[in-house]
């Protein structure tokens, strides 16, 4: 698996695709987050820039490699586990954009009083349920569940979009609570819905990995 995700990793940098969307998350951080705002409403608005980031991220990897070079890949090593590859390169420069976000809010705003490393904690909850859920969002809406490009990205822009608002969404419990943290006074920890969140991620991505290896 390690040589998988550096081949995925690789192919991910090489193909130039993946500026789009952090150059588009780093604007939405520069221009969402300045100095003296609230801290945790900061690393809230950091992380939910990750839900439609991560869904694009995976529709980049899924999609980036050649059909030949699929082919190749899957034979060697199993059709689920170049899948897998790609669904895991695309959550781990997700995190990598999170954490960069939640940092940039960690270090200009204000910390209102709250322990720095309960808040940071709390932060990196937070962008962990946001990637995992956009990652499930990603999966669920690309190859090889949905094939056309034009339903795919449709479908990712609007399962964000719920996976943002909907109240039964680990992404939205996440951001709630440090919205209500930041209200009440406390640092709350998103512990369930970080639960939540790998649960999701983890049977979307099987359920994408086994539809791959079934149309391999």
């Amino acid at each position: 698996m390690t040589a998988l995700l550096r081949y995925q990793g690789a192919l991910l940098l090489r193909s130039q695709w993946w500026l789009a969307p952090f150059a588009l998350y780093a604007a939405f951080v520069a221009v969402g987050i300045r100095p003296g705002d609230p801290v945790l409403d900061s690393l809230g608005y950091a992380a939910a820039g990750l839900v439609p980031l991560t869904a694009w991220l995976v529709r980049i990897c899924v999609t980036n490699e050649p059909a030949a070079a699929r082919d190749v890949a899957a034979a060697a090593s199993g059709p689920v586990r170049v899948h897998a590859a790609a669904l895991l390169t695309a959550l781990a420069g997700a995190l990598l954009s999170g954490a960069a976000g939640a940092a940039v809010a960690l270090l200009l705003c204000d910390p209102g009083g709250f322990g720095p490393a309960r808040t940071a904690l709390a932060g990196g909850l937070a962008v962990a349920v946001c990637a995992l859920t956009g990652a499930a969002v990603g999966a669920l809406c690309s190859r090889p569940l949905v094939r056309r490009r034009g339903y795919g990205v449709l479908a990712a822009a609007l399962g964000s979009l719920l996976a943002l608002v909907l109240a039964p969404s680990p992404a939205h419990g996440a951001l709630s609570a440090l919205v209500a943290g930041a209200r009440s006074g406390s640092v709350p920890l998103p512990l369930t819905a970080l639960a939540g969140a790998m649960l999701l991620a983890a049977g979307a991505g099987t359920t994408a990995c086994l539809v791959a290896a079934r149309r391999t």
